[in-house]
């Protein structure tokens, strides 16, 4: 009877690794409550700070579907819902003319881009030359410039050589806020092996042969990211096609949108369905390059 006693008691008394088992699995699951806590906290945060960024373009896409008597309404839903201010919109303004010329003007300045940044690019890592380390900083210190100081010499320039109100006036100065470009695609061309533009320069390759047929379809990630950027930025600038380009002939959506203002004030449910149509490129482009855009900013800067 003792040694039954003695060995029933002895298969529940607990053992120092059980002990430190015990004692590791509550660590171990305080921890795992505290990173889920912390992750939780985060996401928390993260959504409010989504929800704080949407908010205005969610509520003017659901006043857009408003009628004009509910636009100032505290329901967060159009109910019930119209079209007609989308109808309004494409009926009696240029909205079309109004995206062509946005558009027109957010192709070619990312052209011009493009190619600046790449025979900038190129040639910072191609051609050594004395003074480049001058000429990198001062293309480092043209990023930090903020474009609005540059409106009024771009307005003189423009007005003396008789482009206002014309695509090249409106194109042609945006040229000057391409710093991103050339910094962001010289750290990819450099990052191409070196090997292979030695093997093209014994294989014979001029350096402009070099650059077409072995650098450029390497870049063909970077360029794309940089384009969708440019042309993200282009689409919405509003301040330099107010200046360059005030008819609606030759201006943008974003000035256009003044047009919906009438002595009465503005038409705000017109208004709000043209800014509608005028966010759905950006926003399609944006969507099928939001990966690459992130992956190019993420390579140069670890670079």
């Amino acid at each position: 009877m003792s040694s039954d006693s003695h060995a029933l008691a002895g298969s529940h008394a607990p053992t120092g690794n059980d002990a430190r088992t015990s004692g590791h699995d509550r660590t171990g699951g305080r921890g795992g409550s505290g990173r889920r806590a912390a992750a939780v906290g985060r996401h928390a945060v993260l959504l409010l700070a989504a929800f704080v960024m949407l908010f205005p373009l969610l509520w003017a896409l659901s006043a857009s579907f408003k009628p004009g008597s509910d636009i100032y309404n505290a329901s967060p839903l159009p109910f019930p819902g119209t079209l007609e201010n989308y109808r309004y919109a494409l009926r009696e303004f240029p909205i079309w003319r109004l995206l062509v010329n946005t558009f027109v003007t957010a192709i070619g300045v990312t052209l011009l881009h493009l190619v600046a940044g790449v025979l900038a690019a190129w040639s910072f890592v191609r051609f050594a030359h004395r003074g480049q380390r001058l000429v990198l900083g001062l293309v480092t210190v043209a990023l930090v410039v903020p474009p609005q100081s540059l409106i009024i010499p771009h307005f003189l320039m423009i007005s003396r050589l008789d482009l206002r109100d014309s695509f090249v006036g409106l194109v042609v100065p945006q040229l000057a806020t391409c710093a991103l470009a050339v910094l962001l695609l010289r750290e990819h061309i450099k990052a191409i092996p070196p090997t292979l533009i030695a093997a093209a320069t014994l294989d014979g390759a001029s350096p402009a042969e070099t650059l077409r047929q072995v650098v450029l379809p390497l870049l063909r990630p970077a360029l794309g990211a940089v384009g969708i950027v440019v042309f993200i930025t282009t689409w919405n600038e509003y301040l330099w096609p107010s200046l360059a380009a005030p008819s609606p002939e030759h201006t943008t959506i974003q000035m256009g949108l003044l047009l919906f203002a009438t002595a009465e004030g503005p038409e705000h449910g017109p208004m709000l369905a043209a800014a509608m149509l005028a966010t759905l490129p950006v926003v399609a482009a944006y969507f099928l390059a939001s990966r690459r855009i992130a992956d190019a900013f993420l390579q140069a800067g670890l670079r």
